[in-house]
């Protein structure tokens, strides 16, 4: 561990007292975990506990380690609070501050439970991955509150996992200290923790470890993929839902640790983009005391702002491919049919965005990137030419990155004997028409989900929004009791199945419509170009 003031010292005792750390509130839940008890609250017909520990601080000689195993606490540890979400940057980016509330001591877990068990059974665990692009999010977000999925009679964890290059990072004097060590991406090991937390936790909350489904939008739908494939999580779990997480490689699904093993959508590997960052911080040289001055830089230099290039040289990989700890990426792993055996659901928004992925200034340039396939892009995007070049692009965009993909990985599914469900979300509220022109935006779907649309901004709440919420919140709880997310009271929604296709699709007018996807015409062309590797070289 690094060295810490006397005065530090007094400040987190003084800070913990008043906070009540481990507060005597008469009337409120008490329960044991693995390192002791906890207090939490009782509200409106749910209970709650946050900000448990499942892991020790990554901090001092913890940076770039496993997550440790946590040491238990004497007394009753107050869990009616959120602590800290994991260190990321600050806004504006380059002010060299973190986010408000985060911090490198940030390996918590949070729960909602309903106070009442009306089953009389083990409660389905339903276990939230926040998304961000692996630099951003948390777990203490408003409208990702278990409350609604508890009224479910489902159990709803949430928790944090390091970001940026605290969750990610390699340098070649890491890779050889304790070299039988995972090492690479730390997030992933968090989130394994985490899950280990729920294996030998939950019971004590009335949960069910064998009914246990996760599910994670953007990175944390990537984060889902990768837990499918990696061959430390299974057993973890046994359903997952993946929300805008693509699915293929090239968006955020595994850089090769070393030079060796190098990709078309990789060429750099992760520990020269370790010694990139090094180099930025005035520290030269790959060896063990490069690395002990890599560790003593302040939470707030290795955050570095979130930049993720200086002068245009990458200094952040995302995630790695380490040959141990992640093996294969999903794509691969999909292809082979190596993934754990989990029910699925899987599907995207319907305008996720409008660039970043597939690049181009105008229709001609774009039309030029499908190559051979040019006049199948204008069958499939423009056929009267008259959509608009913007829409399009995001449409592109859209298909490549996360509809696509999403088809591919329950196609892999299905094939190999997992049930699958595929969703298209469409629906955009009337307040929000103004800024979604196409179609539903990345996360929008998220306080849907939860069913928490009054932390939205001040947004004004229609009837029709509500029903919406209702009825995804009531998809993914059925889903997580028994994996299949239909009921008497919903819309069926058809299982996937490569002849027959079949997807849900919660469409703009507020109705959930069990139907053949009507994007079939372009992911059909896109499937080609993914197979094809098209865009991927230009």
């Amino acid at each position: 561990m690094g060295k810490v003031s006397l005065i530090s010292v007094l400040f987190l005792f003084i800070s913990s007292f008043g906070q009540g750390v481990y507060a005597d509130t008469s009337e409120a839940p008490v329960i044991r975990t693995s390192a002791g008890l906890v207090r939490g609250k009782s509200e409106l017909g749910v209970e709650s506990f946050k900000g448990i520990p499942y892991a020790a601080a990554p901090v001092g000689a913890l940076r770039w380690q496993a997550p440790q195993r946590v040491q238990p606490w004497e007394g009753i540890r107050d869990a009616s609070n959120f602590c800290a979400d994991c260190a990321q940057a600050g806004w504006p980016r380059n002010s060299g501050k973190l986010r408000d509330n985060t911090s490198e001591d940030c390996l918590f877990v949070n729960l909602w439970k309903p106070t009442i068990n009306k089953t009389q059974k083990k409660l389905p665990v339903m276990v939230w991955i926040y998304g961000g692009g692996f630099v951003g999010g948390g777990s203490s977000y408003a409208e990702t509150s278990g409350q609604q999925f508890a009224k479910q009679d489902v159990i709803l964890v949430s928790f944090n996992y390091r970001l940026g290059r605290l969750g990610h990072f390699a340098f070649p004097a890491l890779s050889k200290e304790n070299p039988t060590e995972l090492k690479g991406s730390y997030s992933y090991m968090d989130q394994i923790a985490a899950l280990k937390w729920v294996q030998q936790n939950i019971e004590a909350f009335g949960g069910d470890p064998n009914n246990v489904t996760i599910f994670g939008e953007s990175a944390g739908g990537v984060s889902v993929h990768s837990l499918m494939t990696i061959p430390s999580a299974k057993g973890l779990f046994q359903k997952a839902i993946v929300q805008s997480g693509g699915g293929r490689d090239g968006v955020l699904t595994g850089r090769p640790i070393s030079k060796e093993n190098a990709s078309i959508h990789y060429p750099v590997s992760a520990e020269a983009i370790g010694v990139n960052f090094a180099r930025k911080q005035g520290i030269e040289g790959i060896d063990a005391d490069a690395l002990s001055k890599l560790r003593a830089l302040s939470v707030e230099e290795i955050v570095d702002g979130g930049e993720e290039y200086y002068e245009g040289i990458p200094i952040y990989s995302g995630p790695i491919l380490d040959g141990k700890l992640v093996v294969e990426t999903a794509e691969q792993a999909y292809k082979r049919g190596s993934q754990h055996e989990v029910a699925l659901m899987i599907g995207s928004n319907s305008a996720e965005v409008s660039g970043g992925f597939v690049n181009a200034c105008s229709k001609e340039e774009l039309l030029d990137l499908f190559a051979s396939y040019r006049q199948e892009a204008i069958a499939a995007y423009d056929p009267t030419g008259q959509t608009d070049f913007t829409e399009m692009l995001t449409m592109v965009n859209t298909d490549k990155v996360w509809a696509e993909p999403a088809r591919f990985t329950a196609r892999s599914f299905s094939d190999n004997g997992y049930p699958a469900y595929i969703y298209l979300y469409s629906y955009v509220a009337e307040a929000m028409k103004s800024r979604m022109r196409y179609g539903a935006s990345h996360a929008s779907e998220i306080p849907y989900v939860f069913n928490n649309l009054t932390v939205r901004n001040g947004a004004s709440v229609s009837d029709k929004d509500q029903i919406v919420a209702s009825m995804l919140n009531t998809y993914w709880a059925n889903f997580a009791k028994t994996g299949n997310p239909n009921d008497k009271d919903l819309p069926n929604w058809p299982i996937h199945q490569k002849e027959k296709g079949g997807i849900m699709e919660f469409t703009d007018s507020g109705i959930g419509i069990g139907r053949q996807d009507p994007q079939k015409l372009r992911l059909d062309l896109m499937e080609k170009i993914s197979e094809e590797l098209i865009f991927d070289k230009k």
